[in-house]
């Protein structure tokens, strides 16, 4: 088989792979937000990144202050990114290791708590304490088993995906409206910088990752393919290129922005090979991306749910994000060079709604007031 049918077999392949996830990640928020109101409920509660309150009867103020409101998130991601580098530069892996076992732990067990309870109440369903603590735990456990030492692999992808969709809600439920979709709208901007400009934080990461011959650290990234990363790596053999993305996660509130990009991965040591061709083929073609990217095109769909509500937009916002997402892989496979994930689905998007929002619904509703049918 050719270089060019491998890379329009592979090509597809990845698409369809990357679909699937990001499909049910963006469905699970979505669901959540259309049947448990908990996530929608505004009680004046916000992140601690965005102080500022758009409860202003000033449009010029609620402008400013969700634009202050960026500056602050942005701020705050530009330099836990810079402080994850430097902690991977000098050699840090523990506290790198700690802190992203801190913010799993809190996902995993404090957020998932807040969500049972909630479903729990939307449905009206009792169940008594102990029971609650017995299935916590388990699933934390578990995920934390999974994600940071080695588990099956639809396993680990399920937590992944489920991660990610507890800290989209998150987001949607305490960011203020207006700062939700300028922040949506600077974090793809940071993206794009942090990806491709030679010094940007995440492409000196990945580039440092590479020249030491070592994976990024899978709680990190959703992969298609079997990483498990329990001892040093290996560098006598390496991999080849794939899509990936890096998020950090803060001290328990906001994972922090990522980038997509081409990345070399060893194989661990410990692990026999006694695998075809074929099947090393396949699992060195695995794809990656990172959580940071299942989030904000969560946030994006689900404040879409939130505050449209009409399946429409939300429609409209979910297919413009993975048009976004296979151009992305397209440009990748045609460049064949670092390439950030996110501003191109989240322009989509932003566009999407926007343009659904104030010129296709309302059209549509005239044309039903008027009984039109077209």
């Amino acid at each position: 088989m050719d270089e060019e049918e491998l890379t329009l077999k592979y090509g597809a392949k990845h698409v369809i792979m990357l679909f699937v996830p990001v499909t049910l990640c963006m469905v699970v928020v979505v669901a959540t937000i259309k049947s448990v109101s908990f996530y929608t409920e505004k009680n004046g509660q916000q992140l601690i990144y965005t102080p500022f309150t758009e409860d202003t009867k000033s449009v010029g103020q609620r402008l400013l202050n969700s634009v202050l409101n960026t500056i602050i998130m942005i701020s705050v991601i530009v330099v836990m990114t810079i402080f994850l580098v430097v902690l991977y530069k000098y050699r840090c892996y523990k506290f790198i290791h700690g802190w992203l076992i801190l913010s799993s732990l809190m996902l995993l067990f404090w957020f998932s708590f807040m969500y049972l309870g909630e479903v729990f109440k939307t449905y009206n369903i009792a169940m008594d304490y102990p029971t609650v603590a017995v299935i916590i735990w388990n699933f934390g456990a578990v995920g934390m088993v999974c994600i940071h030492w080695k588990g099956p692999l639809p396993l680990q992808q399920a937590y992944l995906i489920a991660i990610s969709a507890l800290m989209a809600l998150v987001f949607i439920k305490y960011l203020p409206e207006w700062s939700a979709w300028v922040i949506l709208g600077a974090i793809s901007v940071y993206d794009l910088i942090a990806v491709l400009c030679p010094k940007g934080p995440l492409r000196m990461l990945v580039e440092t990752a590479q020249e030491r011959n070592e994976p990024i650290f899978p709680a990190l990234i959703y992969s298609s393919a079997m990483i498990w990363m329990v001892g040093m790596a290996n560098p006598a053999r390496e991999t080849h290129v794939h899509t990936d993305e890096e998020v950090q996660q803060t001290d328990g509130s906001a994972p922090e922005r990522e980038g997509a990009e081409p990345q070399t991965r060893p194989l661990p040591s410990g692990m026999p090979r006694s695998y075809s061709t074929e099947d090393d083929l396949e699992e060195d073609r695995g794809v990656k991306l990172g959580l940071g990217d299942f989030i904000f095109y969560s946030v994006l769909v689900g404040k879409a749910a939130a505050t449209g509500g009409d399946w429409n937009t939300t429609l409209a916002c979910f297919v413009a994000i993975l048009i976004g997402l296979c151009l992305t892989l397209l440009l990748l496979a045609i460049f064949k060079k670092a390439l950030p994930a996110l501003p191109i689905s989240i322009t989509f998007g932003l566009v999407f709604y926007f343009s659904t929002d104030y010129l296709v619904q309302p059209f549509m509703d005239n044309l039903a007031a008027h009984q039109f049918y077209i």
